[in-house]
């Protein structure tokens, strides 16, 4: 028997006890030690959006844990691994829960310098994040093109990009709708803090030139509004919906400033993009600051903190214990 949250047809969400017959297809069965909690996962818990496959689902897009037994040539019983998306939450069993079987090909090794904890404190948020950084660089923006704006900062995404981004020597400005946290985003690296409702209502085609590039979190106008106010030749990387799925701009600033508007996907990033990332992270990344953002809750809390983290009220990130 094993503990899991399982979401139900019937609009429940419940932790509950399961049998081992019941873990679905997979090669590698894993010993899960920690979870996290990110904004597709509060959506999947409370069914605010039709996310999931099918059901009954154990939702959690993120896992960390030890390999206990496998058929897959990669990995041996005794394997720290780390899984990221794939479909695990949506329509494949996931995270919440002590026990996970999962195909082997959608692992990854454990960096040395992370404990399991740390590798879910940073989970898709943080290596979302570094994908977005990654887009950012491979566009050419340097530390010396300019200042980086970061919406949604206090959340899980921004707060591991402004700790990166300011260790990498970027000047960094953070968007947020919540004041009271600019102690918190100084302490990880932003250089000032704007609110976020300057951005978020709709705007002008084309504003006033201001950052070399941009990472953003919540689309609808606050995307529309990053675009318009990007510099000449600069790079936006867009990763999240946290104000909405539309995005109402024009061709203006991406035929008279030479914009570059890149998706950001995590979930079926390849392997070895995957690989890249994580390991930037166990180099590019404080350690001292990623715990400074972490919250730590079990199993049975994923029930309450899910609608909580869908109403913006959680700062940085939520590792979930799991093997209590």
């Amino acid at each position: 028997m094993f503990q899991a949250i399982q979401v139900n047809e019937d609009g429940s969400a419940v932790l509950c006890e399961l049998d081992e017959s019941t873990l679905p297809d997979g090669d590698v069965d894993i010993d899960v030690e920690y979870s996290t909690i990110n904004y597709k996962d509060g959506l999947v818990v409370t069914q605010r959006m039709p996310l999931v496959k099918h059901f009954p689902m154990v939702p959690g897009i993120d896992l960390a844990g030890v390999v206990r037994t496998s058929t897959h040539p990669a990995w041996q019983p005794g394997d720290r691994v780390i899984l990221n998306g794939y479909g695990v939450g949506e329509s494949h069993w996931g995270g919440f829960s002590t026990r996970a079987r999962v195909s082997g090909d959608w692992l990854v090794a454990m960096p040395d310098s992370f404990s399991s904890r740390q590798a879910m404190a940073i989970g898709t948020a943080g290596y979302t994040a570094m994908l977005c950084v990654m887009t950012l660089e491979r566009h050419g923006i340097r530390p010396d093109s300019g200042e980086v704006l970061v919406t949604g900062a206090s959340g899980g995404v921004g707060s591991v990009a402004i700790a990166i981004l300011s260790r990498l020597g970027y000047r960094v400005v953070a968007s947020t709708g919540r004041p009271e946290e600019a102690p918190y985003l100084k302490a990880l690296g932003a250089a000032a803090i704007i609110d976020r409702n300057t951005l978020s209502a709709p705007g002008v085609p084309m504003a006033e030139e201001r950052w070399a590039g941009a990472i953003d979190t919540a689309g609808s106008h606050t995307l529309a509004n990053v675009c318009a106010a990007v510099r000449y030749g600069g790079a936006v990387a867009a990763t999240g919906l946290a104000q909405g799925l539309d995005f109402h701009t024009t061709m203006l600033p991406f035929v008279l400033r030479n914009l570059a508007l890149y998706g950001v996907d995590s979930v079926r990033a390849p392997q070895a993009l995957r690989r890249e990332a994580w390991a930037r992270l166990a180099r590019d990344l404080d350690t001292g600051l990623l715990e400074s953002m972490v919250t730590e809750i079990g199993l049975k809390d994923v029930l309450q903190c899910a609608p909580q983290i869908l109403e913006g009220r959680i700062r940085g990130r939520i590792v979930v214990k799991v093997d209590a």
